[in-house]
């Protein structure tokens, strides 16, 4: 894609001028504001007063919010402004803990105003639907917006196209009965009401291949469910079709879990990449062997969000084939075709030869979320612009009577070659104690980047 391209030419602008977003069903929320009958190129919105720099976010995520609070603290002459298609914040990590009613639904979903009048900025609910990286303009459905900077943070894209290509059928048939629920959307409560009306028979859950979304949690979702099905005595099993050679990370910690807590129901198959896949007659086939199902939670691979391909940066590998993530500097989380244009959270391209990718969680996007945020601060401020390294911290909940949990810590640092190393701590013994962690660890991010 050129870099004038946009996604869409400005004939067809008006055909999907109008389209909402998936919005969470149960929530009573405003409609987005009416799109202009017809877009224009012309047609801006917020036209600037004075020259204080403009910062455009795309995307109101953990990496997104975060990104939108620091930088109207480290920069406050800027005008802000967030992108954001849905409603309402809601957020991945405690969503798997949600779909079983260990929280509630206020608990992961949140306004979105009160934080941008916290902080200072500006919150605009429309979609993003192109670029124009020369004349630095971001083409929303409500019509253009400039920008000096630019920040990408849509999170990531179910690539059902790996499994189906351009069958739609399959797609829409696959993702309405079987849902990953993976991205915040309707899909959540398709799950929650599946495994609350399952009687019995066995669930085949695919797990993405490497790198994906929170790479713990396909592993929590199967205890939680494992756990309801043992707690209400349902004759069912679950079959985790892995593509990896062993459960990672968190090894030690989930196969305990499977071995002691759910051995009738948990049934872990490694080295399963899906080959093919026939959702209306209920067969997959992989190389660990062929399976049929009852029902199925059916997670495709993942890639960057569809903005980084609208914006023409997705990365290349050396024989030239897209990776699926963005193109960028691995310290400084800048495109390498355009320095204006930042990376935050799950989209993010590789970082090191030694691991790979930063693990796309909630922590680290919210950690990159203010490292850009005072990058862009240093730029703006004339002064050097420093590499900064995150962490990143997950737990997970394996049982549920009683409620313990297991944990992985992420450590990072660079060694005298410039490569950034990772060193991987798992804590594989569950605990009640790790619970209380936990929910420690979560309302201090959302007091960080929610004000609550």
């Amino acid at each position: 894609m050129k870099r004038r391209e946009l996604l869409l030419t400005p004939s067809k602008l008006a055909l999907t001028a109008g389209m909402a977003s998936l919005s969470l069903p149960s929530l009573a929320t405003p409609a987005a504001p009416a799109a202009p009958a017809l877009l224009t190129l012309n047609n801006r919105l917020l036209p600037r007063a004075g020259k204080k720099p403009r910062i455009v976010i795309c995307g109101g995520g953990w990496g997104g919010m975060t990104a939108a609070r620091y930088l109207r603290e480290l920069v406050p002459n800027s005008d802000v402004i967030l992108l954001e298609r849905n409603p309402t914040f809601w957020s991945g990590p405690m969503s798997n803990k949600w779909l079983l009613d260990i929280v509630s639904t206020d608990f992961v979903n949140h306004d979105m105003q009160r934080p941008a009048n916290q902080y200072g900025y500006k919150l605009i609910q429309t979609e993003v639907i192109g670029f124009d990286r020369d004349r630095k303009l971001v083409y929303t459905a409500m019509g253009a917006l400039d920008y000096d900077f630019l920040i990408l943070s849509g999170g990531i894209r179910n690539a059902y196209d790996a499994w189906f290509g351009n069958d739609q059928r399959a797609i829409d048939y696959t993702r309405e009965h079987f849902p990953s629920a993976y991205i915040p959307n309707a899909e959540m409560f398709a799950l929650k009401r599946k495994i609350k009306e399952f009687k019995g028979g066995t669930i085949v859950m695919t797990l993405p291949p490497p790198p994906h979304r929170c790479p713990p949690s396909p592993y929590e979702r199967a205890c939680l469910i494992a756990a309801h099905i043992k707690k209400n005595k349902i004759p069912g099993k679950i079959v985790i079709l892995d593509p990896k050679p062993k459960v990672a990370p968190i090894s030690m910690g989930y196969q305990t879990a499977f071995r002691e807590l759910y051995p009738d129901i948990i049934t872990h198959v490694p080295n399963a990449k899906v080959q093919e896949l026939d959702p209306f007659k209920k067969r997959i086939k992989t190389t660990a062997g062929e399976f049929e199902f009852d029902d199925a939670i059916l997670m495709p691979p993942h890639q960057a969000a569809d903005m980084v391909r609208h914006a023409g940066l997705i990365g290349t590998d050396a024989t030239g084939k897209p990776t699926g993530w963005a193109d960028m500097n691995p310290r400084l989380f800048t495109a390498n075709s355009d320095d204006s244009v930042y990376f935050v959270g799950d989209l993010m391209g590789a970082i090191s030869p030694q691991f790979g990718h930063y693990p796309k969680s909630g922590h680290v996007a919210n950690y990159i979320g203010k490292i850009v945020a005072q990058n862009i601060a240093e730029r703006v401020a004339g002064k050097p612009v420093i590499a900064r390294l995150p962490d990143n911290l997950c737990y997970m909940m394996v049982n549920i009577e009683p409620m313990e949990e297991i944990s992985v810590k992420f450590e990072y640092e660079v060694d005298q070659a410039g490569q950034v190393n990772q060193t991987q701590i798992d804590v594989d013994v569950r605990t009640a104690d790790m619970v209380k962690e936990d929910f420690d660890w979560i309302n201090g991010k959302f007091q960080d980047f929610l004000a609550i």
